[in-house]
């Protein structure tokens, strides 16, 4: 089973805006990827439950790039979401984690995810 989806997330860099953003603004952000992994992945919730092993690739589409350890940081709450989905831990070893960019157009902001089981 393989499926894509491609949702209209626009990520930001977690640890660079930690010390200088206000939190509500943060909460306001992660609460509006979640909600969008959720809405993204509603109708096929019954195809991605149940298996025993997944790959996910997360791929950020935007302008500019983001350097490794900022590009996972900033799917944190996209990653969550998607664990929830398919009720497991997002820290289980039974899903691989995979973290890609591409480069966008101007003000073209995206997340693409593929699940593998």
């Amino acid at each position: 089973m393989t499926l894509t989806v491609t949702l209209p997330i626009r990520t930001e860099s977690e640890a660079n805006s930690s010390w200088h953003e206000h939190w509500s603004k943060k909460n306001k952000r992660r609460k509006e990827q979640h909600d969008a992994v959720k809405i993204g992945l509603y109708n096929h919730r019954a195809a991605i439950k149940g298996h025993d092993n997944y790959t996910i690739t997360l791929t950020r589409i935007a302008p500019r790039g983001f350097d490794g350890d900022n590009l996972q940081r900033s799917f944190k709450a996209c990653r969550d979401q998607i664990a929830t989905e398919i009720g497991i831990d997002d820290g289980s070893k039974r899903i691989t984690w995979n973290y890609t960019q591409e480069k966008g157009k101007p003000r073209e902001y995206a997340v693409r995810i593929e699940i593998r089981a």
